[in-house]
């Protein structure tokens, strides 16, 4: 019989691995319990050992045996979520049968929103997969379809009846949980969907229609070797896929026996294992996973106070062909996210391929993100054991560790981030303006968590965009906001800090382009040295086109000499 653990009440007690700092501090399958209205149910939760955060979860609603433990026990996904590296999760029937009345989708629902309360692990809401099994399929679609605006996948492998339809116009209510940056959008959306049935006929082929649609599938059906329906979206697409990508295909397996083939899982998590859900403007955005190895990247690390820092680094092959000197950009993950992670989030090394810049993503140092919780939690400028970390410093080292093996323009520097990687970007320009022409923070500005320290000046001066969610718990303030972009009080003091060590005009120029109200403060030469740009529906979170707005619109605008003179476009400021 499997081992049954339960966590630690006080997860603060365990060490960090300097040379490791993500990795999971226990392994092993372990009980957790989730608030429902009507009281708790529990679930199981394994973890591979050397675990890392963020690796992708999965959901999974068994069949409905007597003992799940014994379905664990027999079946193959202990060793597959080892061997791909995965979260998993697995919920617990009540007294051996499932509740279909939606109640037990619910249940399924808020597992995905507690695996992600960073008390002894750490998750994030982009990568976590519904699996249904027998006739948990039925729970998983119904769980799904009241909440696809989460969820980055579907597999679902057994006969449907009528209840799988019951959530196909039920929605979950929006959902903001303010310091756990989790938040719940009330959605629609295309999710990639697998299903498994003897035939696609009745209440299955009613539950296969309603993914057609919602994915907007085209006619034409294709077949591979594990599924003989293969539909994809249609090729009508009349917006941009920069921030979400139009990519969710139904796949059907007809003939299913009832049996889950390891072979088959595999080709499913193949599938599945493609896309991702991360959070934007409006409701969460779909797009493929940036896999570091398959695009190219280079993992690189350093040695700083002690710990093993990394850092993801994409140079386009033009900008190697070329020998010249290329723009240099950093690009920093938010509180809890992982270098890894902030690839597919940000966008950023597709700005970096088609305008030619070295693009360097840094991964954050630890800190403790709630009392009795995990005490590696990334984040920006953090601490451990009493003692602040050094990301500046961290961070000043990878610049002149790029600047040493490729040919970089020392006078177009630039960094950008989101969340704690915004506060960051702020950081940097303080610390080490003459390194950075211009820097764009995204979601955040100053640490809320500690007292707000001011710059007494930035010389020589650093220009700044700042872009932020007009929802965003941490920046806006919709009652009592201040300035004209209506921001709580600290972001508001350190802009204004920015205007009076700037010299800029007090008044803004404004004009709305699409989602972004934009404010652009001047100098007195009319140069704008800082601008603000607020996003309409966008909760605490970044978007691809936020990438390119900060470089095509503002970072290459900015360069400065070695002496440490900025230039806009060639003039002087």
């Amino acid at each position: 019989m499997l081992e049954v653990k339960r966590f630690p009440k006080d997860m603060s007690v365990f060490e960090v691995n300097r040379a490791d700092a993500k990795q999971c501090f226990l392994s092993g399958l372990f009980e957790e319990t989730v608030k429902l209205e009507d009281g708790e149910r529990s679930f199981y939760t394994y973890l591979k050992p050397g675990l890392h955060y963020n690796r992708p979860c999965l959901v999974v609603a068994p069949p409905a045996f007597p003992s799940v433990l014994n379905w664990l026990e027999k079946s193959f996904w202990l060793s597959f979520a080892e061997e791909h590296e995965l979260f998993l999760h697995v919920l617990i029937p009540e007294n051996g049968a499932w509740k279909l009345d939606g109640t037990d989708a619910d249940y399924m629902n808020k597992v995905y929103m507690q695996i992600q309360s960073r008390q002894a692990y750490v998750t994030m809401q982009d990568n976590i997969y519904a699996i249904g099994l027998g006739n948990g399929a039925i729970i998983a679609q119904q769980a799904v379809m009241k909440m696809s605006s989460e969820w980055s996948g579907l597999a679902s492998f057994g006969e449907l009846d009528e209840n799988a339809m019951r959530n196909a116009e039920a929605l979950h209510g929006a959902q903001d949980t303010g310091k756990t940056e989790l938040s719940i959008n009330a959605a629609k959306v295309q999710v990639p969907v697998w299903m498994g049935w003897e035939k696609n006929c009745g209440n299955n082929a009613a539950v296969c229609a309603y993914w057609k649609k919602q994915n907007d599938a085209a006619g034409e059906r294709f077949a591979n070797a594990f599924a003989d329906e293969i539909y994809f979206p249609s090729a009508v697409c009349k917006s941009s896929q920069i921030n979400e990508e139009k990519i969710s295909q139904v796949r059907v397996t007809n003939g299913y026996d009832g049996t889950m083939s390891r072979e088959l899982a595999a080709a499913v998590w193949a599938f599945l294992s493609k896309a991702c859900r991360h959070r934007g403007y409006g409701h969460k955005m779909l797009r493929n996973r940036i896999d570091p190895e398959a695009y190219g990247f280079e993992e690189r690390s350093v040695e700083h106070d002690g710990f093993t820092r990394l850092w993801y680094e994409y140079v386009p092959e033009s900008v190697r062909l070329n020998g010249k000197p290329a723009p240099l950009v950093l690009c920093m993950h938010g509180r809890g996210g992982t270098a890894d992670s902030f690839l597919s989030l940000s966008g950023m090394s597709r700005v970096a391929e088609e305008r030619s810049f070295i693009a360097v993503f840094p991964e954050a140092g630890v800190y403790q993100q709630r009392p009795g919780g995990v005490r590696n939690t990334l984040l920006w400028n953090g601490e451990y054991e009493g003692k602040r970390i050094d990301d500046v410093g961290f961070l000043l080292k990878v610049v002149e560790d790029v600047k040493a093996r490729h040919a970089v323009d020392e006078t177009r520097v630039y960094a950008c981030g989101q969340s704690s990687g915004g506060m960051m970007t702020s950081a940097l320009a303080e610390k080490a303006p003459g390194v950075f022409a211009a820097v764009s923070p995204w979601s955040a500005l100053v640490d809320p968590d500690h007292d707000l320290v001011l710059p007494e000046k930035i010389d020589p001066a650093v220009p700044f965009m700042f872009l932020f969610g007009d929802r965003d718990w941490l920046v806006a303030d919709r009652e009592n906001g201040e300035m004209e972009f209506g921001v709580t009080a600290p972001i508001a003091a350190y802009l204004r800090t920015l205007i009076k060590l700037y010299g800029l005009e007090e008044k803004p120029l404004q004009y709305t382009c699409g989602e972004i109200s934009w404010f652009v403060y001047r100098n007195k030469n009319r140069i704008p040295m800082l601008t603000v740009g607020r996003v309409a529906g966008m909760t605490h979170a970044n978007y691809p086109r936020e990438s390119w707005i900060a470089y095509d619109e503002f970072l290459c605008r900015f360069s400065k000499s070695m002496d440490g003179e900025l230039f806009y476009m060639g003039e002087k400021v």
